[in-house]
């Protein structure tokens, strides 16, 4: 093997940070040549003004400068012609038509999380699951679907001080999520930007059903999560546009169901959990959050009463198809702190007890192969 074709080798084992796939795969590779100890590397970004050109530079110019031989790395950065774009597309959608990825014979497990009402900390709860199933080695994925109401990117800290999230990537006509925390997430919050001087809260969404339905459809097949073994979904309350949607969508999703332990608000949780079961998704279980509070002198405070969630379990359970509580919550001021900072309190603080109770739902979840009782495998017989 020559210098030159050891750069070659470090150089294209050099991830996209957008894409997570080596450049070398990605055909992002052009000329490399070594003289006199000058490495002559020349690369293609995907597109101008790549948010990721810096890191990719850096990291070419040190996998070059790696090589025995190499004494200087001289970098030309180009971008893809149309052509080379639409290939790489088409690469990255496996040849494949544009299509949503994750139907009935996906790999990718899909977990709606669901609530019957509002205020009841499921965006919380579905953020701080996403990051702890990363944390646990998974590949995830997260879509706000909560079109109206996202709060997604703020609990994960994808915004600016202007509260404005940043923008996905475009490549033709395939988007690239922003990561956090290992989590790649996509959010119509992405996509709003406030007007000069404007100082109101951003991004007022209103939206009926049909841009409602295509926004969801967009975000399935347009974005490029790549290969993912989880994909939640941050359903907006209720049973609406959104949750007939992805029931057209998604009828291959699980669905998990969260409630506090109020009355008033788990008569409502189980309603969710009916609609969905009518789209076929099956209902995986049941999370209670903002369960009795341990307090300091060792008493509990149950604001919100007790005994919510086990009736969700018990009313969306049926014969031969048992819908567990998977965990109660407890009252958190430090997960809702770190939910406002934009910090997800599983790893800011694992040790508080709702972080405890929410890493446990994500082992749980792990440990749980997806279902595929009752449903069409890709075969057929010969």
């Amino acid at each position: 093997m020559t210098v030159a074709d050891a750069v070659r080798r470090a150089v294209g084992a050099v991830a996209d940070p957008e894409l997570r796939r080596p450049i070398g795969e990605l055909d992002m590779l052009r000329d490399i040549s070594v003289d006199d100890g000058v490495a002559h590397v020349a690369i293609a970004l995907t597109i101008v003004g790549c948010p990721a050109a810096d890191r990719i530079a850096a990291d070419v110019r040190q996998a070059a400068a790696s090589v025995d031989g190499v004494a200087e790395v001289a970098l030309e950065v180009g971008v893809m012609t149309p052509q080379e774009r639409q290939a790489l597309t088409e690469r990255l959608r496996g040849g494949k038509a544009r299509e949503m990825p994750f139907g009935p014979g996906t790999l990718t497990r899909v977990i709606a999380v669901t609530s019957g009402k509002g205020g009841v900390g499921k965006s919380t709860v579905t953020a701080n699951l996403a990051v702890a199933l990363a944390a646990r080695g998974l590949a995830v994925g997260l879509v706000d679907a909560d079109v109206h109401g996202f709060s997604i990117p703020g609990q994960l800290g994808l915004v600016a001080p202007d509260g404005a999230a940043p923008q996905p990537t475009r490549i033709d006509d395939l988007m690239l999520p922003p990561v956090a925390h290992g989590v790649k997430v996509i959010s119509i919050g992405m996509f709003l930007r406030r007007a000069d001087g404007d100082r109101s809260p951003l991004g007022a969404v209103a939206w009926r059903g049909p841009m409602l339905h295509r926004t969801v459809q967009q975000f399935l097949t347009d974005v490029y999560f790549g290969d993912l073994d989880v994909l939640l979904l941050d359903m907006p309350p209720g049973t609406g546009d959104v949750a007939i949607s992805v029931g057209q969508l998604l009828p291959n999703a699980d669905v998990l169901v969260v409630t506090t332990p109020q009355t008033a608000a788990s008569d409502v949780a189980v309603r969710s959990g009916l609609v969905a079961r009518q789209t076929g998704q099956r209902v995986i279980g049941v999370v209670e959050n903002m369960a009795a509070m341990a307090l300091p002198d060792g008493t509990t405070l149950d604001l919100f009463g007790s005994g919510g969630g086990a009736a969700v379990a018990a009313a969306l359970s049926s014969e031969g198809h048992e819908v567990p509580l998977l965990a109660s919550i407890p009252l958190s001021p430090t997960l809702r702190k770190d939910a406002d900072a934009g910090i997800p309190a599983v790893l800011a603080h694992p040790d508080d007890a709702a972080s405890q109770a929410i890493a446990e739902v994500a082992a749980t979840l792990a440990a749980t192969p997806r279902g595929l009782s009752g449903r069409s495998l890709p075969f057929r017989p010969q």
